[in-house]
């Protein structure tokens, strides 16, 4: 049997042509899409969850294409490029799944762009740039050093990415002193004709010296230019997000990523494997979050929701876990796990029971469009479940920093519950976003007790109380003003802008492009056009721990589709998170890119290579 499916976008319109070879019956139209659908013409909406659609079909006669009309049931969400038409599209006849082929090119396109600029003369080839470089003329050949004692993350890194060894026996000898007053991950890297020299903070400084050299021999053909580089880091966070949610990624990509954060100096991953439609660590606290959501699609649990098809999905053992934490360990990066609550948690609501007050009659929907996402506090069951997984979560990342989400709460949430409304007269709440700041103190309280911090999403500290509290570090993503305010409020705060830092983002309006597009459009310029302490706020200086990036994986099928959506970008991030303010504009980070493509080429990530 052929079957045919074609998609493309008409205004605020997706038309779907769908057709086979032979005769179907009563056949049953199966997709997702970015939010919420709703059907114009050619069938009859049978079921719908967030996203995802069950649409009826008449019989299809044999070489004859039906076509369907769909649009987003909320305006705002109408489709901007090809990833916002069908994806993980199938046909039910009777109890056959028959799956479609895709309505439209998947991923990015690779076009090639026009040339990288040149660097400026005196410009290094190296991201991010460092903090003082002293050119004193020529240059030395360079392929090893001889062994050193703390270059083994730089040495396993190089041999990964299948390049020549870059620490050898024979090698240059590289000479190492000490002084605290470089900080912890600063270094003086001194490279003259007679060979390398390197004064280094801590061992972490010494590591990243080594990126250096590695990274400079790449860039440099061998031929490293003298001088002295002095480097130390803007910030202590820096860091790069993966939603595995949505998407289940698997662990060798997950170890690619940290060898490619590694490279640019990053050391902080945020591994946000629980959300609305999964929850995929495996566990022993309540073992049905992840038996029951690990995998999504027909028959299970949550259907296929974000091109999740007849059958997507996965989860990550604790033997999974302590190779990544090893992995990163090495690489001198740290990981941030989330646990997404109270809302975002669709799955967690369907996987356990109880989680929700049974006489709760409120109607509010989620802005992905689920209408059962959010626990409820005032239910002993939840606090049961939440507080002992937890502790069993954070205990497994040496961090000591557990990721609670709190963000997207739905407008109205828990209005309906009468539960809540007697939690509400006892503690003297009258919001939702009070509900949600009570709720998000006493976990962290309870945390606390055993040493953990917290962290959370901007709208953690709302609240009539001050919301979360507690030392939380919280992440500001809708732009800058939430993580300012948090920050006079006495915050730590990490800055993630949408608009500067999200590479789920298109990078460009054209709808021949791919991605989300909610704050607007990320091209490679825009990830250096910012400061994470504002103009007119520099107050907040030692409030800002850091920077991080975000990849968010609802359009995502394949593990490989993420690449050319980090890279290059994912070098303004490094730049805006170690080197001084201001040092790298747009122009830079286009030639600094196109310094780093030949690289990128040969470790073998795929990297966006249009404008």
């Amino acid at each position: 049997m052929t079957l045919t499916f074609r998609t493309r976008i008409d205004g605020n319109q997706i038309r779907c042509l769908v057709g086979s070879d032979k005769l179907l019956t009563a056949p049953v139209l199966c997709f997702s899409l970015m939010a919420a659908p709703k059907v114009i013409s050619g069938g009859t909406m049978v079921r719908r969850v967030a996203g995802y659609a069950e649409v009826a079909l008449p019989d299809l006669a044999p070489g004859v294409a039906h076509e369907v009309v769909l649009e987003h049931a909320v305006k705002e969400f109408g489709p901007r490029n090809r990833a916002w038409l069908p994806l993980g599209a199938y046909l039910r006849v009777g109890k056959e799944c028959l799956p479609l082929p895709p309505g439209n090119d998947i991923g990015l396109r690779e076009d090639e762009g026009p040339p990288a600029p040149a660097l400026p003369v005196g410009t290094l080839p190296l991201v991010p740039q460092p903090t003082e470089w002293k050119a004193a003329g020529g240059t030395l050949a360079f392929a090893a050093v001889a062994p050193v004692a703390g270059l083994e993350g730089v040495a396993g890194l190089a041999e990964r990415l299948g390049l020549a060894p870059v620490v050898a026996a024979g090698g240059s000898k590289l000479s190492v002193s000490e002084n605290a007053s470089l900080g912890p991950e600063g270094y003086r890297l001194t490279i003259a004709p007679t060979g390398l020299s390197v004064t280094v903070g801590g061992p972490a400084g010494l590591h990243y010296a080594g990126i250096t050299l590695l990274t400079l021999r790449e860039t440099c053909g061998g031929q490293l230019p003298c001088g002295t580089i002095t480097d130390t880091p803007r910030f202590g966070y820096r860091g790069q997000h993966l939603d595995c949610a949505r998407h289940f990624f698997g662990v060798d990509f997950i170890l690619r990523l940290l060898d490619v954060m590694a490279l640019l100096k990053l050391n902080r991953f945020h591994w946000h494997f629980a959300d609305d439609e999964a929850f995929r660590l495996e566990v022993d606290t309540q073992p049905l979050l992840w038996q029951r959501t690990a995998f999504r699609g027909e028959g299970e649990l949550v259907p296929g929701v974000f091109g999740g098809g007849i059958r997507a999905g996965g989860s990550y053992s604790k033997a999974d876990v302590s190779k990544v934490v090893a992995h990163a360990k090495a690489l001198h990066i740290d990981i941030l796990p989330e646990i997404e609550v109270p809302a975002h948690s669709h799955a967690m609501v369907k996987a356990v029971p109880g989680l929700r007050d049974p006489g709760d009659n409120g109607e509010e929907v989620s802005v992905q469009g689920y209408l059962d996402n959010i626990v409820n506090p005032a239910i002993p069951a939840t606090w049961d479940l939440l507080v002992p997984l937890a502790k069993e979560v954070a205990s497994l990342f040496p961090l000591g920093i557990l990721h609670l989400g709190a963000d997207e709460a739905p407008h109205g949430a828990w209005d309906g519950s009468p539960a809540v409304a007697a939690l509400k007269a006892r503690e003297g709440l009258s919001t939702s976003d009070d509900v949600q700041g009570w709720m998000l103190a006493k976990l962290a309280e309870e945390l606390g007790s055993d040493g953990i911090r917290v962290a959370a999403w901007e709208e953690a500290a709302k609240g009539c109380q001050g919301g979360i509290g507690n030392g939380a570090l919280l992440f500001s993503w809708t732009g800058q003003g939430p993580g300012i305010e948090a920050a006079r409020r006495g915050h730590d705060v990490v800055m993630c802008p949408a608009q500067h830092a999200y590479f789920d983002l298109a990078h460009s309006p054209d709808p021949d492009d791919w991605g989300a597009a909610w704050a607007g459009f990320v091209p490679l310029e825009k990830t250096v056009a910012w400061d994470p302490v504002p103009k007119g706020a520099e107050d907040i200086a030692p409030r800002i721990a850091g920077v991080e990036a975000c990849f968010w994986g609802e359009f995502t099928t394949e593990d490989g589709q993420a690449e050319g959506m980090i890279a290059p970008r994912i070098l303004g991030i490094a730049t805006k998170a170690w080197e001084p303010a201001g040092k790298t504009d747009g122009g830079g980070i286009r030639a600094l890119a196109g310094a780093y493509a030949p690289l990128l080429d040969r470790i073998g990530w795929t990297r966006h290579r249009g404008a």
